[in-house]
């Protein structure tokens, strides 16, 4: 309407086109903002600085360098007078388009500067993912408001340095800076990654309390921040008092109740969704395909992977076949994963090949575990992790000189082994363990009670598993080198640091072993704890000395 209008007007006042262009970027439309600029110096306009601001802020958004230039170059011949806010939008411009070498330069000649003037640099320098220069600038700022503080928080996120972004939030509120919800977004996701469930949980009272705009953006992020903490229920009640769902909001639920074992459930809300009217796309696919796998729902997998063409349009891409290998190798149909492989309308990556590599190591077939395997380092020579599985394989299968053989090219290769790395939160504070690990405060307590929970499972029937061990070393050795595993010590940490019956939440980076599946299970029943341990491949909840798994990982 308001277009239209002006198309008939006369044109010659540079204020109503300044008020359409504006128009322009406040509905996202910054295409058209560029054109009307071009036409507006065909019409022999002289455009004012209001109007060079709306244009750099529409180059910031496309990332438009050539025209964001163009009006660079325009500012210097005609001389216009380079205000704060002129400045502002030109270095938000170059920022923004990666040139820093010029934002910088801008704002080292400003004669002053804001706080927006700040923020765009370290925005700048944390879309280049150069998060030290950029935290370097954020540590200069002579005062900071609620973007800034949130811009670097989720500078940290991107680079997953969850744990500072985290402190940092810290600094925040000891600031007295309000946060908002890009801000609870921020952090809800670090609390996610880390299996954070306390700070998780202050973060949405504090949501509560302090009435910060509880959007669907925000529903969606606790819903992924209790999921992968492992705590279904809580998830599932934010989701029930959600006022608005996207297809985001279905999806999260259908994904995390399948990495979490709910795999029935996880199709119940796929159901849902569909009768809810809203379209699935390619990620809810993958939280269904996934639900199927984690329930061993074989046939409802292949009619799922299936559908997904017929019924909604969505042609399988590489995940979706990663899935399927998944479901069809966890469930024993090694042959039947191999052809689904070799029928891709793509080229296999190392995921699926891993896929299928991890259902050897269940169901010990050593012969299709060495064609995956050599799969695999075709594509990533020095896949550290493919080396120790196939080992593991080996070892659990008493392939010894195969065992021995690969031990070799792994040394002569000079690979090496992804060191085991546990979290696990108490009273706020997340506590990082390593395997052998003797650096934490508390060393002391904590061996001394890895003895005492050591000896209370013997005297239950426990027999150190050490099928996995592939080191060539005797078997009281291999026992030593189980007991320090990173699962091992955060849980004696969290024995000792916790109250009876509280439920300890572990985060490991590898796939949890045999082993220390075997002490969580006993943990859980002799100590009478809930265990939740999220590894690489999925969730346990150990209870009562059974697993969510059912011993299928």
């Amino acid at each position: 309407m308001a277009r239209g209008v002006f198309d008939i007007s006369c044109k010659i006042d540079v204020i109503t086109w300044n008020v359409i262009i504006a128009g322009y970027n406040r509905t996202k439309q910054y295409d058209e903002t560029c054109k009307l600029f071009y036409e507006m110096e065909k019409n022999g306009l002289v455009p004012t600085s209001v109007t060079l601001v709306s244009l750099l802020s529409a180059c910031s958004k496309l990332r438009d360098l050539e025209v964001g230039k163009r009006v660079h170059k325009y500012v210097k011949k005609c001389e216009i007078e380079p205000t704060l806010i002129l400045e502002n939008a030109l270095m938000e411009m170059y920022a923004a388009c990666g040139e820093m070498d010029v934002a910088v330069g801008i704002f080292c000649r400003m004669k002053t500067r804001d706080v927006i003037s700040w923020t765009s640099i370290v925005s700048g320098f944390i879309n280049k993912e150069e998060i030290d220069l950029a935290r370097s600038y954020f540590d200069q700022m002579p005062e900071r408001d609620y973007v800034s503080w949130t811009a670097m928080i989720d500078g940290y996120i991107r680079v997953n340095r969850f744990r500072e972004a985290l402190v940092l939030f810290r600094q925040m509120q000891a600031s007295n800076t309000r946060p908002d919800e890009f801000t609870m977004v921020s952090i809800l996701t670090a609390c996610a990654h880390l299996g954070a469930l306390q700070i998780g949980e202050w973060i949405k009272t504090y949501i509560d309390r302090n009435k910060v705009k509880n959007d669907v953006f925000v529903g969606n992020a606790l819903i992924d921040m209790y999921f992968k903490c492992g705590s279904v229920e809580k998830a599932q009640r934010v989701f029930c008092e959600m006022p608005q769902r996207d297809k985001f909001t279905w999806t999260a639920m259908i994904v995390g109740l399948a990495i979490n074992g709910h795999g029935e459930e996880s199709l119940g809300m796929f159901f849902e969704m569909l009768r809810a009217s809203i379209k699935p796309d390619e990620i809810t696919y993958i939280g269904v395909l996934s639900g199927c796998t984690h329930a061993g729902m074989v046939d409802e997998g292949r009619k799922f992977f299936a559908s997904m063409t017929t019924e909604h349009g969505i042609e399988p891409n590489i995940e979706h076949y990663g899935c399927m290998v998944d479901l069809l190798g966890r469930a024993g149909h090694l042959q039947e994963a191999y052809k689904v492989i070799k029928n891709m309308p793509m080229k296999p990556n190392s995921i699926v090949w891993g896929a299928l590599l991890g259902a050897c190591r269940v169901h010990k077939d050593v012969e299709i575990a060495e064609m995956a395997a050599k799969e695999i380092l075709e594509l990533e020579r020095e896949n550290g992790a493919v080396y120790v599985l196939l080992c593991n394989i080996y070892a659990s299968c008493k392939k010894w000189d195969s065992l021995h053989d690969l031990r070799e090219s792994m040394i002569h290769r000079r690979i090496k082994k992804t060191p085991g790395c546990s979290l696990i939160e108490m009273n706020g504070v997340v506590h990082e363990f390593v395997a052998g690990d003797q650096s934490h405060p508390q060393s002391k307590e904590i061996y001394l009670k890895l003895d005492n929970m050591t000896r209370d499972l013997k005297l239950a029937g426990y027999s150190p598993d050490t099928s996995e061990v592939f080191l060539d070393i005797g078997e009281e050795d291999k026992e030593r080198t189980l007991y320090r595993h990173s699962e091992k010590l955060a849980l004696a940490f969290g024995l000792i640091s916790s109250g009876p019956r509280v439920t300890l939440r572990i985060v490991k980076n590898l796939r949890m072993c045999v082993d220390c599946h075997v002490v969580a299970k006993l943990v859980s029943k002799l100590y009478d704890r809930e265990v939740v341990v999220r590894d690489r491949t999925r969730f346990h909840h150990f209870r009562l000395g059974s697993c969510s798994c059912k011993d299928y990982w």
